[in-house]
């Protein structure tokens, strides 16, 4: 899905114009730009996160010149997909998440029992 493609479905769920979607468009992608660029995190529960993160100065390697060079330390942006995206996009982990959590709370319940019962 490319931008325009985005805009119309959101003229369309929200009976808008396309110019008005691509407007509201605009104003979410300018905020998240900002406050990432100011170094804020913007947290879209269920969606994902969107960060600020430094990386490290490193050595790289340049094929075409076959020589080592020395790439500088800089900021990126990062998006780190949210609990509910991700099981969207892979229902089967989601399943195995949701599997091991109760496993763990029932071990957890047992073992409270146990503690319980030794006093």
């Amino acid at each position: 899905m490319n931008r325009q493609e985005l805009v119309e479905k959101i003229a369309t769920a929200h009976q808008l114009s396309k110019a008005e979607a691509g407007r509201v468009l605009d104003t979410v992608t300018e905020a998240i730009v900002n406050a990432v660029k100011k170094g804020d995190a913007v947290q879209l529960v269920g969606f994902g996160s969107f960060k600020q993160v430094a990386r490290a100065a490193r050595t790289g390697f340049n094929p075409q010149a076959g020589e080592k060079i020395k790439i500088a330390a800089q900021k990126v942006p990062k998006f780190v997909p949210g609990a509910a995206f991700k099981d969207a996009v892979d229902p089967k982990a989601a399943k195995r998440r949701a599997e091991k959590a109760a496993a763990k709370k029932t071990t957890v319940t047992k073992k409270a029992a146990v503690k319980a019962k030794k006093k």
